[in-house]
């Protein structure tokens, strides 16, 4: 995704944002005010914004934020649509994105799961994920960081 499908992906962010609010550290709100120009400037910015569609209708979003000095990749906002679950389509996106931090040249993905969502940590478990235990975060909502190693090509 690029500036051009800037649609799209806010089409695909708010419908996660109000499917699952407690998933995420943004708030609906938040985001319902954002214009064109704000839109097309997230997807200009460093990391890669991916979507997967099923029968041709996006249904998923991720973010892989390029590695870190310490070779760190960053995966972040996955969401997948109610009706697309089950199908494979939040693995593809996760895979994508392990795809992106090999060829960055990551050795790490790192993830970060809000605590009480125990369906996402079993999923990130499921793929390898490791937790590395909770994180209190300044604004006070507690997330386990996960990381894996990410497999080189």
């Amino acid at each position: 995704m690029g500036p051009d499908d800037w649609l799209t992906w806010r089409a695909l962010r708010l419908a996660a944002l109000a499917e699952a609010p407690e998933a995420f550290h943004s708030r609906l709100e938040d985001w319902l005010g954002t214009g064109e120009q704000e839109w097309r400037e997230r997807l200009a910015a460093p990391g890669r914004y991916l979507v997967a569609d099923v029968e041709g209708k996006p249904c998923g979003q991720v973010v892989a934020i390029p590695p870190d000095p310490d070779g760190t990749a960053d995966l972040i906002a996955l969401w997948v649509a109610p009706y697309a679950r089950g199908r494979g389509t939040a693995d593809a996106l996760v895979d994508a994105v392990l795809d992106c931090a090999a060829g960055w040249g990551a050795s790490r993905l790192a993830l970060h799961v809000v605590v009480g969502n125990d369906r996402a940590a079993a999923f990130y478990r499921r793929l390898g994920f490791a937790d590395l235990g909770p994180i209190e975060r300044p604004d006070g909502i507690t997330e386990h960081r996960m990381e894996r190693a990410v497999r080189r090509a």
